[in-house]
């Protein structure tokens, strides 16, 4: 059996999405081949079933999987996920976006932690609203990226230290990487924006629910969901 269970989950998750690339990329997995199962990645990595499936989310995002409903999921045709060229603008811009995830995995998640026992109910309404603001414009079709950064910034906010503000808006809109991205698919798909939004809500109930280490998980795994989805699209350039 491969892995080690008492790993990080990201770090399991990022086996799976490592190995079935390269597979994808060599050729071993052909397009419209189905890869294996959920039960099977759970027997081969001895990861639980949530890791299998941020792993396929994450290889669904970068292009290189599409699920068929009751029937499984598959490696994409060639041109729905090698298509996916960006320009040299979006290529030198990777590099920048995976330092600074990093950073923002380092200081969001202790931002989230600190905001779940410090927010005042003002502040709470505050990310509360723009979290709704995202839906909507989800909903609408209408780009995401300034609720995004609202959403992230209530939060700097809420832990009543002006750092956690300051660090953010050295990036501003930046610090959401797909605004960088117009070229990506993802950018504008329903279905990967919901995923982001279920992600904030997992972070936003933590706050509300003042659960620090909740907040803090949360944060962390929306940030390295990110990282693994950049560090894909690197690797298909």
């Amino acid at each position: 059996m491969i892995g080690d269970k008492a790993r990080p989950r990201e770090r399991r998750a990022q086996q799976i999405i490592d190995n079935l690339s390269a597979e994808i990329r060599s050729g071993k997995l052909k397009n419209g081949d189905q890869v294996p199962t959920e039960p099977q990645l759970e027997r081969t990595y001895g990861v639980s079933r949530t890791v299998v499936r941020e792993a396929i989310a994450d290889l669904r995002s970068a292009g290189y999987v599409v699920p068929i409903q009751g029937k499984g999921v598959f490696v994409s045709n060639a041109s729905e996920w090698t298509g996916v060229k960006l320009t040299q603008s979006e290529v030198g811009t990777i590099a920048e976006t995976l330092e600074m995830l990093e950073f923002r995995l380092a200081t969001e998640g202790e931002a989230a932690a600190i905001a779940a026992y410090r927010r005042t109910a003002q502040q709470e309404a505050a990310i509360s609203a723009a979290h709704r603001k995202m839906a909507r414009a989800i909903d609408a079709g209408e780009t995401t990226v300034d609720a995004d950064y609202e959403f992230h910034s209530a939060i700097a906010i809420a832990t009543n230290n002006r750092f956690y503000l300051e660090a953010l808006r050295q990036f501003g809109s930046r610090s959401i990487p797909r605004g960088q991205f117009p070229t990506l698919p993802e950018t504008g798909n329903a279905n990967y924006l919901r995923k982001v939004q279920a992600e904030h809500e997992a972070i936003l109930r933590a706050i509300v629910e003042q659960d620090p280490e909740a907040a803090r998980k949360a944060m962390r795994e929306h940030m390295l969901a990110s990282q693994r989805r950049y560090r894909l699209l690197s690797e298909a350039q």
